[in-house]
């Protein structure tokens, strides 16, 4: 039966302590990192195939977790289950792929027994273990040293700072592949489309932008009264103002509008070319979204004018269409 913590037991003390250690575990690897780190990722920058990550247990899920980060960051890679490579799995390897095998013991009966027919096949095998000594450390092509002197746990038996330096020699495996490849943030949006930052890096004024009978247009011998009308119909809080030609010639917004009244402009009468933003802030169709947005922040304004090479509207995005669009 479980029983209840004593009233004078600290969970802040407890998170705390795990912390720590956990912390000098992590610091520990800086003085451990040595040829063999940069042997490795040699390793897999000679690769022709993918890395092919493998691990059992608490090392499984660790390994799950450094294969999608080296996919995410331009090293295809996936986790394959030592338990079922043997039964099959290990047809999804190839020659010229490179394996990363974590065990914290180094003599994972399920890793070690997969050893002869990934050296029969020649493929380089990079070790995360805790065990430089053991069969995994000894027969790897490149060892990562992960071990701790011991486990955040109190009992020294769950895998705690052994899982957490594991996951941190991966993290430093990705990202140094990542550098050396020169891989941009534009590289990393194209893996993650459906996520916030690809939004904001692939998606183009042109894919969001309103079009057509949407865009507000007035002539320059407009009223005042002629283009807050045009202003209501469309919603936008702004109107374009063009000339005979598509040209554009400026904008009327809400914030002229609020300064014409200001004046005491008599709506009807005035023309709206005496009251409106000259030029205007334009933007072109194949800007990023993300280009738009910063420049609605920086104009602290709600709408863009988008243009063509001709200076002729062809759209207008708004802050509305961003936020829409999960830019904003």
């Amino acid at each position: 039966m479980t029983q209840s913590p004593a009233k004078t037991f600290s969970f802040l003390t407890s998170a705390r302590r795990t912390l720590q250690m956990e912390a000098e575990a992590i610091s520990a690897l800086l003085d451990r990192l040595d040829d063999d780190f940069s042997k490795a990722c040699e390793l897999i920058l000679a690769g022709k195939g993918r890395v092919v990550v493998t691990g059992m247990g608490k090392s499984g899920h660790i390994g799950n977790k450094i294969a999608a980060t080296l996919a995410s960051t331009g090293t295809p890679a996936f986790f394959m289950h030592p338990g079922e490579a043997s039964h099959g799995d290990l047809g999804m390897i190839t020659r010229d792929d490179t394996i990363i095998a974590l065990s914290n013991s180094g003599e994972t009966n399920e890793i070690i027994s997969l050893l002869p027919a990934i050296k029969r096949l020649g493929i380089p095998v990079i070790a995360i273990t805790g065990q430089a000594e053991s069969t995994l450390g000894q027969e790897a092509d490149a060892m990562l040293d992960s071990g701790v002197d011991i486990e955040a746990c109190p009992l020294n038996l769950a895998p705690t700072s052994s899982t957490t330096t594991a996951l941190v020699l991966g993290d430093a495996l990705a990202i140094a592949l990542l550098e050396s490849r020169g891989f941009s943030a534009e590289d990393f949006a194209f893996s993650h489309p459906g996520g916030s930052l690809g939004k904001r890096l692939l998606l183009k004024v042109e894919n969001i932008m309103q079009t057509g009978d949407r865009i507000p247009k007035v002539a320059p011998t407009a009223s005042v009264s002629d283009a807050l009308l045009e202003m209501t119909q469309k919603g936008l809080g702004m109107t374009t103002v063009i000339d005979d030609q598509n040209q554009l010639l400026g904008v009327y917004t809400d914030g002229d509008l609020r300064r014409t009244f200001e004046r005491d402009i008599d709506l009807k009468a005035a023309r709206v070319t005496d009251v409106m933003h000259r030029g205007g802030k334009t933007i072109g169709p194949g800007a990023l979204a993300a280009e738009a947005l910063y420049v609605m922040e920086q104009a602290q304004i709600t709408a863009l004018v988008v243009i063509d090479s001709n200076h002729e509207p062809i759209g207008i995005v708004h802050m509305h269409d961003l936020l829409r669009a999960g830019v904003a």
